[in-house]
């Protein structure tokens, strides 16, 4: 049976609703894990390795993980429902969530309280977060939806646990030393999706963007990593409202491309029209042999590409808001 812990922050782009299947390509024996664009960690939480390291260029994110570790779960909790009890936040008091987040930005970057940040985006639309180029917290609020509800407690309880020895860090992947990696260890990369539009790629938010030399950079590292032994798997969107990334196509032609099925229809930054498919990929540089296959189809190097349906017939069960 597998069970996935969703991770408390809704952060765009997030896996957890592919994992049942992206998952299912993972290494089953490694030693360490490394998730290079960690994001919410939805999926780093849910694999079970000795060590992990967690980095994400998003400092606001990777503050709040850091933060969570320093305390025990009663006291995040207490410190949580004290913000809420007194800012008087709720699922209609637009103005006491305004004035909440007036506070939090009035702050100089440095001295900002991350569990702040985290109760200001529970209280934000979609649960999401968006800083402008000042690096100001700029999601409006989310009236009679967005809330610290019983199941995001519940989903922080179970993260809180997870994340105890997770390593993070928060760097841009072009600084990140990499050498400690050996034969055997696992990366996985899940980087900004160049051909769709999205908050967190488009240079916008306080952040840089993402663009073809950074695709061709991230290539070159993980061609690096495999001539080292080291396994990785990617994820990425082949093709996206008509456009295709050619670079892309091209560089997984060396490795193992597994299709990925995932209706985008409800995404803000992906198409909803008929007429266009979004291809969602796992490029591999490896094959699980314990990976049993009922049916799959074959690309034109003879290269498992999609697994339909597993002989093993595991139950997955997700926590969800």
């Amino acid at each position: 049976m597998s069970v996935f812990y969703k991770s408390p922050l809704n952060y765009i782009g997030g896996k957890y609703k592919m994992l049942p299947q992206i998952m299912n390509f993972f290494p089953r024996n490694t030693n360490v894990m490394y998730d290079l664009f960690a994001g919410g960690c939805d999926v780093c939480i849910n694999v079970n390795t000795d060590k992990i390291f967690a980095n994400d260029i998003n400092f606001f994110v990777v503050d709040i993980f850091k933060e969570f570790q320093k305390l025990t779960i009663e006291e995040l909790l207490e410190k949580i429902d004290s913000l809420i009890k007194v800012w008087d936040l709720n699922m209609t008091n637009k103005e006491s969530y305004i004035k909440f987040r007036s506070h939090y930005n009035s702050l100089p970057v440095e001295k900002r309280n991350p569990i702040e940040l985290y109760v200001l985006v529970c209280y934000s639309f979609n649960y999401q977060f968006r800083f402008n180029n000042k690096h100001e917290f700029n999601n409006p609020f989310g009236k009679n939806r967005s809330s610290f509800n019983p199941k995001m407690r519940q989903n922080l309880i179970y993260f809180h646990q997870k994340i105890k020895s997770i390593t993070f860090s928060s760097f841009n992947f072009h600084d990140i030393n990499l050498d400690f990696l050996e034969e055997g260890d696992f990366l996985y990369a899940d980087p900004p999706y160049r051909i769709t539009t999205g908050s967190y790629n488009d240079g916008k938010r306080g952040f840089e963007g993402w663009s073809v030399n950074d695709d061709r950079e991230l290539f070159n590292l993980l061609d690096e990593l495999n001539n080292r032994g080291v396994k990785f798997a990617l994820s990425n969107v082949t093709e996206h409202k008509g456009e295709k990334n050619n670079e892309l196509i091209e560089w997984k032609e060396k490795y193992y491309t597994h299709e990925i099925n995932y209706n985008y229809n409800n995404s803000n930054y992906h198409s909803q029209s008929k007429n266009y498919q979004t291809k969602e990929v796992l490029i591999t540089n490896y094959l699980e042999e314990n990976n049993d296959y009922e049916n799959f189809r074959l690309d034109s190097k003879s290269r498992f590409v999609e697994k339909i349906k597993s002989r093993n017939g595991d139950i997955q069960l997700q926590f969800d808001f």
